[in-house]
């Protein structure tokens, strides 16, 4: 493989890690990043999309005690039943949204552009949230979330769909105007990455096998790899920083980089759309 090509693989799996669960997008993040580097075109693309099984993985590992309570009580226990139709119900609105216009979002949304566009919006999106709207808190746990919420989230998480929305900003905070807490939302939001990732993932991979060999293992695990690594910490540090704090640094954040890439291409400093 070739070096250069690995050095890529490397930190975009690490941008990956690092955005994936906070509510900045990590789709928006490996675009912009990808065009930064000339790392673009449908193999790229796919690459984007199947590295966040890294990420995803550890959700997986942090959580692998209730992972394996849950699937071990599957057969008998009903909070067990529960929560896993929960995560089966808001899972549905992105699969079929995404299998339906999968094509359209790649063609014309998969730009540094309509991200920034997106960040942007979303920023002001979460702002509202935290400093106007003060939703009555209805759940506090994640094992209380009842089928009707489930579904909610997921038609939230559907809006993720468009690269720079972030998938973990619009579940949390479609969580908490749906009456989830703070933490309940979070730790849904992260349950839920695991089969939308996955999904994500396998499905572009197979549609999409012909562009690969057996050369570009080494590239998909280089990414999934620091994926992994950077997101467990990510994670780690998420989990301590929402029991005291909100999301309007992120908000800010959303829109000054939004800023930044409409800036500089208006300028013509970087080229983002070329």
């Amino acid at each position: 493989m070739d070096s250069a090509l690995l050095v890529k693989a490397l930190i975009l799996g690490v941008v990956e890690g690092l955005t994936e669960f906070l509510p900045i997008s990590s789709t928006g993040h490996l675009v912009l990043t990808g065009e930064l580097l000339g790392f673009t075109g449908a193999k790229a693309d796919v690459f984007k999309i199947v590295i966040q099984s890294g990420a995803m993985l550890a959700i997986v590992w942090e959580y692998r005690v209730k992972f394996w309570s849950v699937v071990a009580g599957l057969a008998s226990e009903r909070s067990a039943q529960r929560f896993a139709l929960n995560l089966l119900i808001a899972f549905i609105p992105a699969a079929v949204l995404g299998l339906a216009f999968a094509k359209l979002i790649k063609t014309y949304l998969f730009h540094a552009i309509p991200v920034a566009l997106a960040f942007i919006v979303g920023g002001f999106i979460i702002l509202w949230v935290e400093r106007s709207l003060r939703p009555r808190v209805r759940v506090e746990r994640a094992d209380d979330i009842t089928w009707r919420d489930a579904l909610k989230v997921g038609i939230a998480q559907a809006f993720a769909l468009i690269p720079g929305t972030s998938r973990s900003g619009a579940t949390i905070i479609g969580g908490m105007l749906f009456g989830l807490s703070r933490k309940a939302a979070t730790e849904f939001s992260f349950f839920l990455a695991v089969p939308t990732l996955v999904a994500a993932g396998a499905y572009d991979f197979w549609k999409n096998r012909a562009l690969f060999d057996s050369s570009d293992v080494g590239l998909f695990a280089a990414g999934s790899i620091t994926a992994f690594i950077s997101a467990f910490l990510c994670v780690r540090w998420l989990l301590r920083y929402i029991a005291t704090h909100d999301f309007t640094p992120f908000a800010w954040y959303r829109i000054a980089f939004g800023a930044v890439v409409l800036a500089t291409e208006y300028a013509g400093v970087v080229n983002w759309s070329g």
